[in-house]
């Protein structure tokens, strides 16, 4: 070693000896002064709570109890005009000195004896509003920044965990709940008789309600290592929480619930988190999911999350088991520049009947008991752009391989290739039992229903019907695109096969259950293929609504026109494939000399014409494509309501250019209001502005200046010329969507 490099260790030396010492001089000033800078903390946080969140805090004594412990007494934190939130009676912490050097706080030790907190909701007001004000004012604050939600993520897990001690010793802590909706108060308890952590090993006693149950939280908590595992559940009953049944009905009950923690990492710019959950014996009871309890004997998912600068997700590397069988899911959020949504779920080639052994019990009533043989595979893919929503994709079928039925279950999914019963409900009350098939005098084989009315229903409802296996994708990804635009359920996606089992298999609660169960029957029956397509479409005839009481097309050819259904016309046909979606208006398009009114039902005539011509289904004309030639019977047309003036002036307006017919074709198309059992009496006829201001105002309408009227023939002529050429572009759509 040279001498210059002797020297510069010995100044290295000497400056760190210098800081040290210096370090020291500090700590131990610190240390003489640290009950003053203890009571100057807590003046400044209580002054912080008071301003930036109205809050009343209260400590009625401070003091350490070692070189990094403190002791509390007679903590209260009150919002300003509201209930209590927390009283404690004594709380003793300890925190980390290296995490604490480095300016993080993380605890050592928790002891915290004889608090309660707690939280009142009175209608909507809570004493814990503060909270909610201070993320409105994050929010609102960000707006002009960018935010990395992979830091936001990381702080945020950061803060949570380092927050949880080695050394935990909870005594008599209460936890409460009081909702009060409607002069209506729901309580909730959940006492805390003790909880320990200690030398990694969780154990705690909870009372809930009293004496109404005990729960326990037992497994292991490593903080230093962020290491979790947790299980919940009850001595001698299930876990279950009264006060979800009694708000929400909802019935949750569970034997054991777990929770793990495997790792955390920030890596590549993403923060991740590696965890798995997993419940046992879950029981559900809620009038939106299915009419009775669905029981599911096991279900876990190993989840592995990520959170990027402008997303969020959970990574195809997890798994979600459910009874037998297994699949990946895929889900990623994306905040900006545009908001995106994107699902994927696929599964491996499994064992067919794992997976019908795997359906939660009461899910799905008419599959249980069904054995198959063979295999099956699941893919599912979803991506919506939200500024670009007609772009949206969607995926999603079952890949049998040797699949079959070797035994129905509760239901026979065959019993349409005979004669059955169909019962038909208004307002949850049966109406008649209908007999589908020869034994009805009423029903008409397909092959003596005129061509005309078959052609009109399925280009109307289903012109892919004969060749697709129960599924349009094209209009599910229609519908999807519409009802997200609309921000509300506008457009279904039904077909005939999914109308039909819905009406002939399913029972009529409209839950969640019933659909999914309604597409796998539709799924199996089109597969597996247990009834002819040509059967199928014969029965769908013969049961669908045509008016009040009005089922089968023989009941309505004959209601209508006199008719039998061979001798329905071409534009009898498009009528009845008109109102179909809304049977019991059917009369209210007529007027009382018999002939059709011209507003909305021209355009769907001439949309559907014109659709069937250029398919070779009928010859084209003019555009009216028999509309002219559709007259209701004479017996009963003493049911048509005389036309009053109200109705005069809105039949004067040139539908034609209107074109209201279009809206109401799509609507059926992709069956946006289609239950058969659904009494539908909208009126939905346009009234005047004039009429409606003089009924309103019980004065005349005044007669508008000439320059004004002739300001409204040219807005009138140019939104007939615009409507002609959106009427061109649908007719492009709309003959597109029916291929």
């Amino acid at each position: 070693m040279t001498a210059g490099q002797r020297k510069a260790l010995r100044i290295t030396g000497w400056a760190l000896l210098g800081l040290f010492l210096l370090g020291a001089i500090g700590a131990g000033y610190a240390y003489t002064k640290r009950e003053e800078l203890l009571r100057v903390a807590l003046d400044r946080g209580t002054k912080k709570a008071k301003r930036d969140y109205k809050l009343d805090l209260k400590i009625g004594s401070a003091k350490f109890t070692g070189l990094s412990s403190v002791a509390f007494t007679d903590i209260s934190i009150v919002p300003e005009q509201r209930d209590s939130l927390v009283r404690l009676n004594r709380v003793e912490v300890g925190v980390r000195l290296w995490p604490m050097l480095l300016g993080q706080i993380a605890l050592s030790d928790l002891t915290l004896e004889n608090g309660m907190v707690q939280v009142v909701r009175r209608d909507s007001l809570t004493n814990i509003d503060f909270i909610l004000r201070r993320k409105k004012r994050d929010s609102t604050s960000t707006e002009t920044r960018r935010v990395n939600l992979a830091d936001v993520a990381e702080n945020l897990i950061d803060e949570l965990l380092s927050k949880i001690p080695n050394n935990l010793n909870v005594r008599n802590l209460d936890f409460r709940l009081a909702d009060t909706q409607k002069d209506t108060t729901q309580r909730l308890s959940l006492f805390t008789e003790q909880a320990i952590i200690d030398n990694q090993d969780v154990s705690s006693t909870l009372r809930l309600n009293g004496n109404e149950a005990t729960w326990h939280i037992s497994g292991t908590a490593d903080p230093a290592d962020r290491e979790y595992n947790l299980a919940l559940y009850a001595d001698g009953k299930p876990l279950e929480l009264k006060y979800l049944e009694s708000r929400y009905k909802l019935k949750l009950q569970a034997d054991t619930l777990r929770a793990e923690l495997k790792d955390v990492d920030r890596s590549g710019g993403e923060f991740r988190l590696e965890g798995a959950g997993s419940v046992r014996n879950l029981r559900i009871n809620h009038p939106a999911v299915a009419r009775t309890d669905v029981f599911v004997d096991r279900a876990a998912m190993d989840a592995n999350v990520f959170v990027g600068e402008n997303y969020v997700g959970i990574d195809s590397s997890s798994v979600v088991y459910l009874g037998e069988v297994s699949a990946r899911p895929f889900v990623k959020y994306t905040l900006s520049p545009t908001k995106q949504y994107e699902v994927q779920l696929h599964s491996d080639m499994m064992n067919a009947q794992a997976l019908f052994n795997s359906f939660p019990q009461g899910l799905f009533e008419s599959l249980e008991g069904m054995q198959v043989s063979g295999k099956l595979k699941y893919d599912l893919a979803f991506q919506l752009d939200e500024a670009l929503p007609d772009s949206v994709k969607f995926n999603s079928g079952l890949t049998p391989e040797n699949f079959k039925i070797l035994r129905m279950g509760r239901v026979d999914l065959g019993k349409m290739n005979n004669s059955f019963v169909f019962t038909p409900y208004e307002k949850e009350k049966p109406v008649r039992d209908i007999i589908v098939g020869p034994e009805n005098p009423d029903f008409t084989p397909l092959s003596a229903i005129s061509p005309d009315l078959r052609n009109a229903v399925l280009t109307s409802e289903d012109y892919n019907f004969m060749t697709h296996k129960g599924f349009n994708e094209k209009a599910f990804r229609v519908s999807i695109a519409t009802n997200f635009k609309e921000k509300k359920f506008k457009r279904g996606a039904s077909t005939i096969s999914m109308q039909l089992v819905k009406n002939v298999y399913l029972n009529r609660n409209k839950t969640l259950s019933r659909k999914v169960e309604e597409i796998l029957i539709v799924w199996l029956i089109e597969n597996g293929r247990l009834v002819p397509k040509d059967r199928m479409y014969e029965a769908y005839l013969n049961l669908i609504e045509w008016g009040r009481n009005i089922y089968g097309i023989g009941e309505a050819a004959r209601y209508y026109f006199g008719k039998t259904p061979a001798e329905l016309n071409l534009g009898e046909s498009i009528f009845l494939a008109f109102v179909i979606p809304s049977p019991k208006r059917a009369i209210s398009w007529f007027n009382p000399d018999g002939s059709l009114q011209t507003r909305n039902v021209r355009g769907y005539f001439r949309i559907i014409g014109r659709i069937m011509a250029r398919r070779g289904l009928t010859a084209p004309d003019s555009g009216a494509y028999g509309f002219y030639n559709v007259r209701l019977r004479e017996g009963l047309r003493q049911q048509v309501a005389p036309i009053d003036s109200i109705q005069t002036d809105s039949l004067m307006i040139d539908n034609e250019d209107e074109g209201g017919g279009i809206d109401d074709f799509f609507k059926r198309l992709f069956n946006g209001n289609r239950d058969k059992d659904k009494d539908d009496d909208d009126d939905n006829s346009v009234q005047p502005q004039s009429d409606k201001s003089s009924r309103t105002t019980g004065t005349p309408a005044t007669t508008a200046p000439s320059d004004t009227v002739k300001t409204r023939k040219q807005l009138r002529q140019e939104r007939r010329e615009r409507k002609r050429r959106e009427r061109e572009e649908q007719d492009k759509q709309s003959e597109g969507l029916l291929n």
